[in-house]
């Protein structure tokens, strides 16, 4: 049941930084792109994005942690390719600037979603 949840979580936070930011663009059935692109998240979350904050410790340390909206950003758009590229899924991100300000929305949501979830259980 936490992993639905999770998902559904990432699925709307998607939903919302594809809403707000002008550089995502979702074409055809929206709601199958935005349940796809959670999964693709999920995974590259989940495989890559340690392996990014282990090289970039040290980035890490001297911005006080604020490269890891930079590391969500590449993680975003990473999905995005691979999502479009590989499976299909119009879930377009034009830029990095456009991934990191996406990135940085569902982190946000996320958060407050989650929180919502967490109070309510």
């Amino acid at each position: 049941m936490r992993l639905l949840t999770r998902w559904l979580i990432t699925a709307v936070a998607l939903f919302v930084a594809a809403w707000f930011v002008p550089g995502i663009r979702v074409e055809g059935r929206a709601w199958v792109s935005f349940a796809v692109m959670a999964v693709v998240l999920s995974l590259v979350n989940a495989l890559i994005r340690p392996l990014l904050k282990i090289l970039s410790c040290p980035l890490m340390v001297v911005t006080l942690g604020l490269f890891t909206l930079v590391i969500n950003g590449v993680t975003l758009w990473l999905a995005s390719v691979i999502a479009v590229d590989w499976l299909g899924v119009p879930y377009h991100i034009d830029s990095l600037w456009s991934a990191l300000v996406g990135a940085l929305i569902v982190s946000i949501v996320s958060t407050v979603l989650s929180m919502a979830v967490r109070e309510d259980t």
